[in-house]
């Protein structure tokens, strides 16, 4: 007759489950021999296990290097046995990743993406001229299309002109000029057009004969 069930919940936590609790306690068992001939002879026989569980991961680089850094990690970083790969430590398992910097420079002005402020770094670059004036109206347009992509509604050249003076820290300026861009009705129309070559599919039937389908 048993006198008492163990349930999971009565039982020590796993620190890496997937391994299942059989894997823990041979871990628990190497910590516990005297000798690391015995240690380092388990714990042999806990990597080949380890692998065998997963058998479609061999092909992939360091597995093995995962595989007792994982051993080192499910012993609490208590085994004592010689390694093949260098012990982790356990301040670097913890240690947080730094943040990442968000690339775009002008987060506020997103929809004008990260290659309009490249263009306008390069056209501050260049000599004064016409060449330098055709670039920035060029760039100038295309930020209007990128707003009206985003914006499909209508917008002032003085918006744009202000957003391309803040953008280059105002080394570029077209505020007051009398140079209009590209019409926003023009823009509208050659986006749509643009969109609808992209979803017109050419499907045959049966008899050989073709059409649109949109």
């Amino acid at each position: 007759m048993i006198d008492h069930i163990e349930y999971n919940s009565e039982r020590p936590k796993l620190i890496i489950p997937e391994y299942g609790r059989h894997i823990q306690k041979m871990v628990d068992q190497a910590i516990e021999k005297e000798t690391k001939e015995e240690r380092n002879k388990i714990a042999s026989s806990i990597i080949a296990v380890m692998g065998n569980l997963n058998p479609h991961l061999r092909d992939v680089t360091d597995f093995q290097h995962k595989l007792w850094d994982q051993l080192f990690i499910i012993s609490d970083f208590k085994l004592d046995v010689d390694s093949p790969y260098p012990i982790p430590k356990r301040e670097e398992l913890q240690e947080h990743p730094q943040s990442l910097e968000y690339p775009q420079n002008f987060p506020k002005y997103r929809f004008y993406g990260n290659n309009i402020k490249r263009m306008i770094d390069v056209a501050i670059g260049w000599e004064d001229g016409e060449k330098k004036e055709a670039l920035v109206f060029t760039i100038a347009n295309h930020m209007k299309k990128c707003f009206l992509n985003w914006n499909k509604d209508t917008v002032e050249d003085d918006v744009i002109f202000k957003h391309l003076f803040e953008l280059s820290e105002g080394k570029l300026n077209l505020k007051g000029t009398e140079e209009e861009l590209l019409d926003t009705m023009t823009i509208l129309s050659n986006n749509k057009s643009y969109g609808a070559k992209k979803t017109t599919k050419t499907t045959k039937n049966t008899k050989g004969r073709t059409w649109k389908k949109y």
